[in-house]
């Protein structure tokens, strides 16, 4: 490929932005609505986004490779989502009614998975895994849930569990994990519902099984490790997990509240060629509205409506189904995942060169609408593999190319989410170009001793 212009360092503004910093933090607890989005006095403050990119409220562009953690599948202020949201909305919005859209939302989705029978709309994924988890829990008379430590299920107190300490002694013994609860609140007695076990790992989860799977109801999974990095499965993981919960009659929910219309049509489990028992949805499927949905097969979805709690004032408003319902046909009518998919290949092929020639160390992972880059000698199967890589290198990388008009996540443990407008323009090149200034200023700034320090020169 040919060779990328290295990425200027910009001046950029930041005075609007430390305003509304101090005065978010008189009424909102770190001056955001998510601890995520708390970065101190580097807290970014957004006025707009179009496309690939968003604007800061200083007036500072950057190449988004965040995308809202993955919602925005197809780019920001999407003119074929948002008018026809905008028409369906004048109906009005809410109504604690079904509207068509909340049908035809059911409808694509379960056309494009070919294995989900039954689902309803949450507004959020957190919702999503809550509820899966309840359904499980229902149908088989079961109380315990399996999770992989460093898979991300939302914030509800039963998904809390083991999902993204620095230490990796807090997890235990690697033969015996221990329940992490992420924060404090959590009840003991909901934190002993939970069971985790180490991603990868067929040996250990069959004996965790053996152990306890008279009262394991499901295990949970991403199908990739979403909270680091995008780690894949090892070839057969899923298929030998799929024959391991069939074996004791444990339920497998597949959380694809990431993974979900992004890695195909059909999401990971048509990627890996699995069919889950029940399946968990957000992001891609509203391209940034908050529309979400739990599903899976008829039987055991059956236990909704009269065995099972499940409400929500806003489940299915007609803004999120209406984004939903916009969103899959494109999804299903476009060539969108193959745009992202080529777009995604593009620029790792590019950083792919930029580490090689310098002789670096690495692995990317993952997807390529979906992935990360960790500096490490050996391919990593699991979250524990996290601490071993130099994430401090990557992490000033990130803070780099902030500063050089691309915008990943400045934490490791992100992956980078491509959307379809990221083909358009120069894109690829300026997010090449980004990563490769600030890759030699990191490098730059190691030899100085100076690597723990923000780079941005």
């Amino acid at each position: 490929m040919a060779a990328q212009s290295p990425a200027p360092v910009r001046d950029v503004a930041r005075a609007r932005q430390l305003e509304m910093y101090r005065r978010a933090l008189g009424h909102m607890p770190g001056g955001t609505d998510s601890n995520f989005r708390a970065w101190g006095d580097a807290t970014i403050y957004v006025d707009r986004g179009k496309g690939g990119r968003v604007w800061d409220m200083d007036g500072n562009e950057f190449v988004d490779l965040r995308m809202g953690y993955g919602p925005v599948i197809l780019g920001h202020g999407d003119d074929r989502v948002d008018d026809y949201v905008n028409e369906r909305m004048r109906r009005g919005v809410s109504f604690s009614l079904t509207s068509e859209d909340e049908v035809r939302t059911i409808e694509l989705l379960c056309e494009l998975t070919g294995w989900v029978d039954m689902a309803r709309m949450t507004v959020s994924g957190t919702e999503a895994t809550m509820h899966a988890m309840r359904v499980a829990r229902a149908y088989t008379g079961r109380t315990k849930i399996v999770k992989f430590e460093g898979q991300y299920h939302g914030v509800h107190d039963y998904a809390l569990i083991s999902v993204a300490p620095d230490d990796m002694s807090q997890l235990g013994d690697p033969d015996a994990p221990v329940r992490l609860a992420w924060g404090r609140g959590i009840p003991d007695a909901v934190a002993d519902t939970i069971i985790p076990a180490r991603y990868n790992n067929l040996e250990g989860l069959r004996r965790l099984f053996e152990r306890e799977g008279h009262d394991i109801a499901a295990i949970i999974v991403e199908p990739v490790l979403g909270n680091a990095q995008g780690i894949m499965p090892k070839p057969g993981f899923h298929q030998a997990m799929r024959e391991l919960t069939e074996e004791f009659g444990i339920l497998l929910i597949f959380d694809e509240v990431k993974t979900g219309f992004r890695f195909a049509r059909g999401g990971a489990a048509e990627y890996f060629g699995i069919t889950p028992d029940l399946g968990t949805f957000a992001k891609a499927m509203g391209n940034g509205y908050p529309a979400a949905a739990f599903g899976g097969r008829r039987d055991i979805m059956s236990v909704l409506p009269d065995k099972v709690s499940h409400g929500g004032t806003y489940a299915g408003n007609r803004v999120a189904a209406a984004a939903a319902v916009r969103t899959l046909e494109i999804i299903r009518d476009t060539d969108a995942l193959d745009t992202i998919r080529a777009t995604g290949e593009a620029i790792q092929a590019g950083i792919r060169e930029l580490l090689e020639r310098r002789g670096l160390a690495h692995v990317i992972t993952g997807h390529p609408s979906m992935f990360g880059i960790m500096f490490t000698e050996t391919d990593p199967s699991e979250y524990r593999d996290w601490a071993n890589t130099d994430h401090e290198l990557y992490d000033a990388i990130a803070v780099g190319m902030q500063a050089r008009g691309a915008m990943p996540e400045p934490d490791s443990r992100e992956p980078w989410f491509i959307c379809e407008a990221h083909a358009q323009g120069d894109t690829v090149d300026e997010v090449i170009g980004a990563f490769g200034s600030a890759l030699d200023a990191a490098l730059e700034a190691r030899a100085r001793g100076e690597l723990g320090q923000a780079t941005a020169h």
